[in-house]
Formats: C-alpha cells, sequence, structure tokens
C-alpha cells in the first residue's frame, strides 16, 4: 500500500534557539529544544533529534498515530511585516539588534543579535504553513518558533514579541489568497493585545482570545466589551477567566460561546494562537489547565474548521514556559491536529 500522505505538517527549525534573551528570561532557547524533544518522544517524527545533549525528563508519552510532514522554513521578506509594523518599528528592531542587542520594551523583551533575523525566520515559517495549508498540500499546520508574536502592537514589540508574527500571517493570506473571513482563536493564558490591536476594526477577521482575567495577569488587557471598533464591531470576542479556572471552565465556554460565533462568521481558514501557558504547572499565571484540555479544545477547533473551511487550521506557538508542560502539551495539541 502507498504511504498515507501526512495531515498535519511541523514547521520549525533548530536555528530558533539562537534568539537570546539572557539567562533567567522564561522565553528562553529551551523552549524549542523541549518541543524537539518531545514530538520525538512521541514519535511524531523520524529525523535526529537536533539536541542531543539536551536533557528533558518528558515522563511516559502518549503515541502518535501518525506522523507529521517537517517542514524548514526561510526568513520572511520585510515587505510582509510591513502588512502589519509600519518601517520605523522594523528598522529600529533591525538596528538594535545588529548594535548586539539590547531591549525594545519596559525590560520584557530582549534581544541579542541575531533576533532580529531569527524573528523573520518564524514570520516566514507562519507564511511557508499558511501556503501549504491553502494550496492543500497538507490540511493543517503547527508553527513552532520563537520569539512568539501575540503581544506586538502595529507600533510597538511587547511582552516578548518582536513582531505580530499570526496578525501578519493572516494578512498575507488576505493579500495572496484574497481571503474575506480568516478567524483567529488565542488560547494563550495571556490577552492576545497585539492581534486585537491589528484587527480591531476588520470585519473581516473574527478574533477569539482566552485568557486569565486582566485584573490580575499581563497585559491588563481583554475585557469583555472590548468587541471591536467602528465596522470591526462584533468581530472581537475576549472571554477573561477567574484565577483558578481548569478544564471544563475553557471547554464550556468554548463549546457555548466560541464555536457558536465561529460557526455564526462562517470562516475560509482557522488559525489558532496556541499558547500553552494556561497549563496549571507554568510560572507566568494562575490557570490550571491539564494537557488534556489542549487535546480536547483543539479537537473542538478541528471538528469546527472541518465543519466549515475543508478543514483548514494554521497553528501558530506563542506562550508556555514550563519545559515539560510546554512539550508535552504541544504533542497533545499536534496529536488532536492530526485526527
Amino acid at each position: 500500500m502507498p504511504e498515507q500522505k501526512p495531515t498535519v505538517a511541523l514547521v520549525t527549525s533548530p536555528r530558533f534557539v539562537e534568539h537570546e534573551t539572557g539567562q533567567f528570561h522564561p522565553e528562553r532557547p529551551d523552549r524549542i529544544r523541549a518541543i524537539h524533544r518531545a514530538v520525538r518522544a512521541a514519535g511524531l517524527v523520524d529525523s535526529p533529534d537536533p539536541f542531543p545533549d539536551f536533557q528533558l525528563d518528558l515522563g511516559t508519552m502518549p503515541h502518535a498515530p501518525s506522523k507529521l510532514l517537517e517542514v524548514e522554513p526561510q526568513p520572511a521578506k520585510e515587505m510582509w511585516l510591513e502588512l502589519v509594523h509600519p518601517r520605523r518599528l522594523i528598522e529600529h528592531a533591525r538596528r538594535v539588534a545588529d548594535a548586539g542587542g539590547g531591549v525594545l520594551d519596559q525590560g520584557a523583551t530582549p534581544i541579542g543579535p541575531k533576533s532580529y533575523e531569527i524573528a523573520l525566520l518564524y514570520v516566514g515559517g507562519v507564511l511557508t504553513a499558511g501556503d501549504l495549508v491553502m494550496t492543500g498540500q497538507v490540511k493543517r499546520a503547527f508553527v513552532a518558533g520563537r520569539p512568539p508574536g501575540h503581544h506586538a502592537e502595529p507600533d510597538r514589540s511587547m511582552g516578548f514579541c518582536l513582531f505580530s508574527n499570526i496578525a501578519i500571517g493572516a494578512r498575507y493570506l488576505q493579500t495572496k489568497y484574497s481571503l474575506r473571513r480568516i478567524a483567529i482563536v488565542d488560547f494563550d493564558v495571556h490577552h492576545g493585545n497585539g492581534t486585537q490591536a491589528v484587527f480591531e476594526d476588520d470585519p473581516g477577521v473574527f478574533f477569539v482570545s482566552m485568557h486569565e482575567d486582566p485584573r490580575v495577569c499581563y497585559p491588563g488587557s481583554g475585557y469583555e466589551w472590548e468587541n471591536g471598533v467602528g465596522a470591526g464591531r462584533g468581530y472581537t470576542m475576549n472571554v477573561p477567566f477567574p484565577s483558578g479556572a481548569e478544564d471544563k471552565d475553557y471547554l464550556d465556554v468554548l463549546r457555548r460561546r466560541v464555536i457558536p460565533a465561529l460557526e455564526a462568521f462562517d470562516p475560509e481558514v482557522l488559525m489558532i494562537s496556541a499558547g500553552f501557558d494556561a497549563h496549571l504547572d507554568d510560572p507566568l499565571a494562575n490557570v490550571a489547565l491539564s494537557e488534556a484540555a489542549y487535546y480536547d479544545m483543539t479537537r473542538e477547533l478541528v471538528a469546527l474548521a472541518e465543519r466549515k473551511c475543508g478543514g483548514k487550521v494554521i497553528s501558530v506557538l506563542e506562550g508556555g514556559y514550563h519545559l515539560r508542560a510546554l512539550g508535552r502539551s504541544v504533542v497533545r495539541h499536534l496529536i488532536a491536529l492530526g485526527e
């Protein structure tokens, strides 16, 4: 029998460890090492681990029923960044990196000498994933890179994020494939303020952010009454959760509120800002999700995509700072994307 074509692409590169944030920063290169180790421990890919000396106890891993298509991205051209960011922000990030590194905001977003190049590589990965899905080479794709992007607003880098990766990807899909209805679901524990800022006046993008209560969690935005502006009013949905929220709380809201809203929107493609820092072991917030929640939420979103847009899903890594929890949760997310 001929070998079955992979349903899901994993777009990533060992080069993502070259974005240097300092010894004690939570958004550290080991996040990528943990994901590379986990996908191999689960049997999702067969290629050699590029970080054989990295030590991480993952425990007993679930075994994946199918393999992923591994894809190495290329850096994006700067023209695609300009779909979201002004030239001055792009130039500032490049110049700070060229000078040997520095800090792009009030201290949360340090960069090293290669960070600008690696940020372009991550954007390139998102664009590659878009092409793979939109041309039918795979049904779904997950981009595992860094630095993350959902806090980067059009005119400022912030919250560990240089550029708004998923927003650039959505604008790319609008530009290259003439898509008129794109849905973005962000389940990172922190509000996706950058993505919201890009699309809050755009009725062609329905943005949903599920996050911890902004009164107690960075960046302090994402209240329910933030629902878009102008022509985009009603196309932003913020769902804040109390500290200590668990799997059942997220799944109930996803099924009762988010999925029906997305059904009504009728997207042509579904994008996911996949942050895994709502995990109960994560050090940067106070939500208590298990790995099973990421599997269950992803299955719900995949089922929606199958009903509405031919199963097309583009998922982009955001947060997740406990290495074991990150690796294991990404595996559950990938397994669900492939089912």
